[in-house]
């Protein structure tokens, strides 16, 4: 009975302390009801117009059910548990076919030295994954998707004869992706590739540079690499102000190497461009072939001037100079040697050759007093023989008349002192009378006297005549020489420069 008692209090107990709580928390949402009404009201005037003395819980937004865009709910889709390093087929014996394509933008520069190519270009590759396809309809028509490449898998496709390191990679592009599985990525980078230059023809030289993609670790029975076209897209190429783009071509080639059975695909591109020579016309070649010429004219200067050696020596150093610019822009290799180099050394040659022969002119035309005559042979050979061949008449007329006088004067000396008569003089002189006694005064001492006086004069003009033709015999060969560098010059340099050029094969 007691237990009966309890358990009614404890029910009434329970039901008031319900109903104060109900009651509470009634008014309470009746007190926060009059207090936004009124926080309206103050808000607010008749025309429903805010008066900015209390807050507006008309602009809060209100809580609204979520709505997925269709590219979000898309991506979400297909890449559910979603694997990048897994093929994109089903079939594990199928071949995923890779198109690969390339677009030149730009030849950046060519660094003949660590013999590098960079260039800008576009790499366009295409490929089907079966697991990115979806119904268009089922998401209002969307048919093409960008994807960041980062999220699907991508063909492992690097370039082979890379001169940078392979840790960066492509630009991490998006990839466009169709409703039927074709995936689209053309990620633009700057390619540093290795080439083999061929510097003979330097400046005149035409250069073939390759680069070869192929994937890094599938085969062909894996991953199949196929041009993606057989022309090479130009449009957006940007012209070279050094080089010039011959034309580029695409080849697919299959490699089997010893190890294995299965082939390795790659495509090849082949660059070939032609070096533009005006720079180098202009810096290089014209003021070599001035040099030449004030090498030339160095046999032009008078020997008395002292300025023969000295042009020349200059004329060598500035070619020194030239040679070193040349070859701290070509790669140190012993395997071609470039036309302007073989161009400089010959042109050193002949200046060096030229100063030694300058000096030995030189060695004519100062003789000492004590020189002996010019030779026979070499009054015959230099004198009368390149003397005319040069049509030097001025100087040789003046040569054989100083012969002709000399000849006279020997005569008419011969006949007036050696015409004697009993060791008398006889000559067309009056006699001298000494005193009032006429007499012939004995001209013995005198005759000796005269003989002295003609014989000194005479080894005088012998020896001035020496010096004279030893200075012609110099002042000849100055001519000669000239005329001969002239024409080995212009024969080095028509053929080194122009001959060879035109007839290198083609690359």
């Amino acid at each position: 009975m007691r237990l009966v008692k309890l358990l009614l209090l404890l029910t009434t107990l329970a039901v008031v302390t319900s109903t104060k709580s109900r009651g509470s928390s009634s008014f309470k949402h009746k007190k926060l009801l009059n207090k936004d009404n009124y926080d309206s009201r103050r808000s607010r005037n008749q025309y429903g117009h805010s008066t900015g003395y209390g807050p507006d819980y008309s602009l809060i937004p209100r809580k609204r059910k979520a709505v997925v865009p269709d590219e979000q709910r898309l991506l979400e889709t297909i890449l559910y548990d979603y694997n990048t390093a897994a093929r994109p087929v089903y079939n594990a014996s199928k071949t995923v076919t890779v198109k690969f394509g390339l677009t030149l933008t730009q030849i950046a520069d060519m660094d003949e030295v660590n013999q590098v190519l960079t260039t800008n270009v576009w790499l366009e590759q295409e490929w089907t994954d079966e697991r990115l396809t979806w119904d268009p309809s089922d998401y209002n028509g969307l048919e093409v998707l960008r994807i960041p490449c980062q999220r699907i898998w991508l063909p492992d496709i690097v370039l082979y004869n890379s001169a940078d390191d392979f840790t960066e990679g492509f630009m991490q592009t998006k990839a466009m992706v169709t409703s039927k599985g074709n995936v689209f990525w053309p990620p633009p980078a700057k390619l540093r590739s290795s080439c083999k230059i061929d510097i003979t023809y330097f400046p005149f030289d035409d250069q073939k540079c390759h680069m070869k993609f192929g994937s890094w670790t599938y085969d062909g029975h894996q991953v199949d690499i196929t041009n993606r076209s057989e022309v090479i897209d130009l449009d957006n190429y940007v012209f070279s102000g050094e080089w010039q783009l011959l034309y580029i071509k695409m080849i697919r080639n299959e490699v089997h190497y010893g190890c294995c059975d299965e082939p390795y695909p790659d495509v090849t591109f082949y660059i070939v461009m032609r070096r533009r020579t005006l720079y180098y016309l202009f810096n290089i070649i014209f003021p070599c072939l001035w040099l030449t010429v004030l090498s030339l004219l160095g046999f032009w200067l008078p020997p008395d001037s002292g300025e023969k050696i000295t042009l020349g020596i200059t004329v060598l150093l500035a070619f020194s100079v030239f040679m070193l610019l040349i070859a701290e822009s070509m790669p140190a290799t012993s395997e071609f040697v470039p036309l302007i180099g073989i161009y400089l050394t010959v042109t050193m040659a002949m200046t060096s050759l030229s100063i030694v022969l300058t000096v030995f002119v030189l060695q004519l035309h100062h003789v000492g007093p004590h020189q002996k005559a010019v030779p026979l042979l070499v009054r015959k050979l230099v004198i009368e023989g390149i003397g005319r061949l040069l049509c030097m008449k001025s100087h040789l007329k003046h040569y054989y008349t100083r012969q002709t006088d000399q000849n006279r004067a020997d005569e008419i000396a011969l006949s007036n002192l050696e015409d004697q008569n009993n060791g008398r003089l006889r000559s067309h002189v009056p006699d001298i009378q000494v005193g009032s006694a006429d007499r012939n005064v004995s001209y013995d001492g005198l005759s000796n006297h005269l003989r002295i006086l003609v014989s000194k004069s005479g080894d005088e003009d012998d020896m001035q005549d020496i010096i004279n033709d030893w200075r012609l015999v110099a002042h000849i060969m100055d001519r000669f020489l000239f005329w001969l560098f002239l024409i080995g010059s212009f024969l080095s340099s028509i053929t080194i420069l122009v001959f060879c050029p035109l007839t290198k094969p083609a690359v």
